[in-house]
């Protein structure tokens, strides 16, 4: 079976599992030349004797498998067909390798847009979400099959690699430099990145390892006033929503010009326009912080319930801003609460739509659903809420059912009304004073 989300169609194959990537790759930045030889450790969810993978645009030279021995195997469009010649009962594991190689370049939809692996100036990043990792690597591509991580990439020296995870080593051999990283917590594929550039590298401290790593010329006021302020902000988090749920902490800062920043797991990705001091820089540095708690570790199933990401982190930036004195979380609420009045009352927030799925009202809307909760629950509950959800579910996959079964079981009271109204009714529900 593939295609297992209608947001995301012919990407994932329900059969199986990914437990474990790992990707050595070898990349060229001179002519955006990608080879990789990449092993993947399966679980068959079911019995199976055919599986598909993902990879878009790349071409596969070989595919072989153990104990499971591969005896066909067709690259068609973005799938690899492969055909085992024993059946994988349920359960059962096994191991395919992928070589492939070619110009990685974005995965293009009428509806999500471009995402996937996009050239810079001098280097590369990858931006894959929601559906952009198949653009650079063999995956099962689906948002619920969460797996750790090898990677091993090979670039030009001269060029710094940040990847989804903790630096294991860097080493030249010849004429590259090739960098090891492992991500020990479960990901998934979509929160799988590798950034390259020409970069320098600055510890910003704290009891959370967090580096940024950035063109040399990256500083200054903004900086300190943005970027520069992660550690506080890191210790803020973990007290409003638990210990962080990773090693460490990368906020990559390109040279380029970025429209958005980019998520991915431990690791965040801007353009050198956001080292700036002013809020719109500062709240979309304590965005995508607050990620690594409410999509990363707690990941949805589901592409229709991104609002448990998108609402989550934007009321982070609320909290935040209520911390550093800029406007109260009630203020925010009011504020927007007014905006979204004003706007087309088309969006449910439990089922938005690939079309609507980041429209910013799926921020905002999700963001005031959590304020009016704080509201309706009191502060303590509200964020024993956050925190033990967070505790419950690292490492995991979640539905909006789940979050408002979570809600009601720690309050003790009955929220349907609640939720009914903010997630599965078009009008905006009045705000709660």
């Amino acid at each position: 079976m593939t295609g297992t989300d209608p947001y995301v169609p012919d990407h994932g194959d329900a059969s199986y599992d990914v437990l474990h990537y790992d990707l050595a790759l070898r990349y060229r930045p001179d002519s955006n030349r990608l080879d990789g030889d990449a092993h993947l450790l399966c679980r068959a969810i079911q019995p199976v004797t055919a599986i598909a993978i993902d990879l878009h645009q790349l071409q596969v030279a070989k595919v072989s498998g153990s104990p499971a021995a591969v005896t066909r195997w067709v690259q068609r469009g973005s799938k690899v067909h492969v055909t085992l010649k024993s059946p994988a009962r349920a359960g059962a594991e096994f191991t395919l390798r992928i070589r492939y190689s070619g110009h990685p370049g974005t995965v293009a939809s009428a509806t999500l847009g471009d995402a996937g692996w996009e050239e810079l100036a001098d280097g590369a990043i990858v931006a894959a979400q929601p559906h952009g990792a198949p653009a650079w690597f063999p995956c099962n591509d689906r948002p619920d099959n969460k797996a750790t991580y090898s990677f091993e990439i090979a670039v030009p020296p001269g060029y710094h690699v940040a990847a989804s995870g903790d630096l294991e080593s860097s080493v030249r051999r010849g004429s590259a430099v090739t960098w090891r990283y492992e991500q020990r917590a479960a990901m998934a594929c979509y929160l799988a990145a590798v950034q390259i550039g020409r970069y320098t590298v600055r510890e910003l401290g704290g009891d959370v390892p967090i580096h940024v790593v950035a063109p040399g010329d990256v500083g200054g006021a903004g900086f300190d006033g943005s970027f520069g302020r992660q550690p506080e902000m890191m210790e803020f988090f973990a007290g409003r929503f638990g210990p962080y749920p990773f090693e460490g902490y990368t906020s990559v800062i390109t040279d380029d010009a970025l429209e958005i920043p980019l998520e991915s797991q431990s690791l965040s990705t801007f353009g050198r326009n956001f080292a700036t001091g002013d809020w719109h820089s500062v709240r979309l540095v304590a965005h995508e912080l607050a990620h690594q708690w409410f999509g990363n570790a707690v990941t949805l199933t589901h592409w229709r319930d991104i609002w448990l990401h998108e609402g989550f982190a934007c009321y982070a930036e609320w909290l935040w801003s209520e911390e550093c004195g800029v406007q109260t979380a009630k203020g925010w609420a009011e504020h927007y609460h007014q905006r979204l009045r004003e706007l087309p009352q088309d969006l449910l927030l439990a089922d938005p739509t690939p079309e609507l799925m980041f429209d910013d009202r799926v921020y905002k809307r999700g963001a005031l659903t959590l304020h009016a909760l704080r509201r309706h629950v009191g502060e303590e509950c509200f964020f024993d809420i956050l925190t033990s959800w967070v505790a419950e579910n690292s490492g995991g996959s979640v539905t909006t059912a789940q979050f408002v079964e979570h809600c009601s079981t720690r309050s003790g009271k009955d929220l349907s009304s609640l939720f009914t109204a903010w997630l599965q009714k078009l009008p905006l529900p009045a705000l709660p004073r």
